[in-house]
């Protein structure tokens, strides 16, 4: 029992001290899609998770890596006969980022990040008495992210961030609509 206790302790101490100068972290968002797009007012966000991986410093930004992983859910089609189908996107978008760290403002990280989105669309239901369950289509294009991250403690993090997404498009026309994506996401995370 003793080297359980003292096992967890010296686990506890080294992640706190480990975790001022981290160079990995985790995140919980909730995404908002926001603009007058495809998406628009009917989808919903579930969940965006990521990860985070600072390898350069260069005083005061620090370069890195992330990947995220999201869903979303448009539900304005079911129980609307002849309609009754469910598209669920799934979103991942891998990115580099730089983190500006000032000493004066030591508790506030603002962040850019440029990287690639991939969107994926799920339908489950009928439309027009034909099943379209299983059927999907895949999109992707350059995306660009901005936010402000900022320290409740040595470990803890909230956030705010924009994700603009441009999509690829070639069977639609190439406009506004059919090819900007923008999502707010508010989260949390924690340094490891």
């Amino acid at each position: 029992m003793k080297q359980k206790l003292l096992l967890t302790l010296l686990l506890f101490f080294s992640i706190k001290s480990f975790s001022q100068n981290s160079k990995f972290s985790i995140e919980a968002n909730y995404p908002i899609t926001i603009d007058n797009n495809f998406l628009g007012d009917d989808s919903y966000g579930i969940v965006d998770l990521g990860m985070k991986y600072r390898f350069a410093e260069f005083n005061p930004a620090h370069i890195g890596i992330s990947l995220n992983g999201g869903v979303l859910i448009d539900n304005s089609n079911q129980n609307n006969s002849p309609q009754d189908f469910l598209v669920t996107t799934y979103i991942i978008q891998p990115k580099i980022f730089t983190e500006l760290n000032f000493e004066s403002i030591e508790k506030l990280h603002p962040f850019l990040g440029l990287g690639y989105t991939f969107m994926n669309f799920q339908l489950s239901g009928s439309n027009n008495g034909m099943d379209v369950s299983g059927e999907s289509e895949n999109l992707s294009g350059f995306g660009l992210n901005l936010g402000v991250a900022y320290d409740i403690s040595n470990k803890v993090f909230v956030q705010v961030q924009y994700d603009f997404t441009k999509l690829n498009v070639d069977d639609v026309l190439d406009i506004k609509f059919n090819t900007n994506v923008n999502l707010l996401k508010i989260g949390i995370g924690l340094k490891i």
